[in-house]
């Protein structure tokens, strides 16, 4: 197996954030080989002996990954220095390796996936394998042919032209609409700025489905592994099925 950044692997293994075992490392605590570690050794996990206290690494932990539905108002974070509510504090016990897969802002509400697998979380949000993302957004007014065309063409941000999504509307609302829209990009607060772009600010945002994995009924603030099937077309759709 190919050499990794020793706080990867240590991590991997359950033994803490990778800034958690960065201080077992700086600690002296960390052995590769019989020789103290130092911060940025590197590794192959498969032939070097690697000992924390003097005792083996422990048996990797199952791969975890979860489906969290975010409510409005909870930061998508590890933790916050004033203190705020964050989508780790929803979780029971969670894995120290648990990472979110992209973000939601404070604002938006909806489908978060968090997983122990790196490089699912790695693949799943590379603009490469183009996993769509679909919101439905409470918009105000009601967008014309002429909005949703500019939304499926593509958008002119600060930060460059966006790819095309798809966008259709569900619904006609008190002073607005429900949109739903379709994303295979990733940036910051991407729809709420395209929907201001084209004349209709955002009033309500939730993210319903990230690559065919769908929140369905689930609670505000509840979390659920995913099942066998969806992690399998998952794994699928960033190439990584076995």
């Amino acid at each position: 197996m190919p050499e990794e950044r020793l706080q990867k692997i240590l991590a991997r293994h359950g033994l803490g954030s990778r800034r958690g075992v960065e201080q077992l490392i700086r600690a002296g605590r960390v052995r590769v080989d019989g020789a103290v570690a130092e911060l940025g050794k590197r590794a192959d996990p498969d032939a070097s002996s690697i000992t924390v206290d003097g005792a083996p690494l422990p048996p990797l932990p199952p791969e975890l990954t979860l489906l969290l539905h975010k409510p409005r108002g909870v930061l998508v974070t590890a933790s916050d220095e004033r203190g705020r509510r964050t989508v780790f504090d929803l979780l029971d016990g969670p894995p120290a390796s648990l990472r979110h897969v992209g973000r939601l802002d404070r604002d938006s509400e909806g489908l978060l996936l968090l997983t122990t697998n790196g490089e699912l979380a790695h693949r799943l949000m590379h603009p490469r394998h183009r996993v769509g993302k679909t919101y439905e957004a409470l918009v105000e007014g009601v967008p014309d042919a002429s909005a949703l065309a500019r939304l499926r063409e593509g958008v002119e941000l600060d930060d460059g032209p966006t790819a095309p999504a798809e966008a259709e509307l569900l619904r006609s609302a008190r002073d607005g609409a429900w949109l739903r829209v379709v994303l295979h990009e990733g940036r910051k607060r991407q729809l709420r700025r395209m929907l201001e772009a084209v004349g209709h600010p955002v009033r309500r945002l939730i993210r319903t489905e990230v690559g065919g994995v769908a929140l369905g009924e689930l609670a505000p603030g509840a979390s659920r592994p995913l099942a066998a099937a969806e992690e399998r077309a998952l794994l699928a759709l960033v190439g990584l099925a076995e």
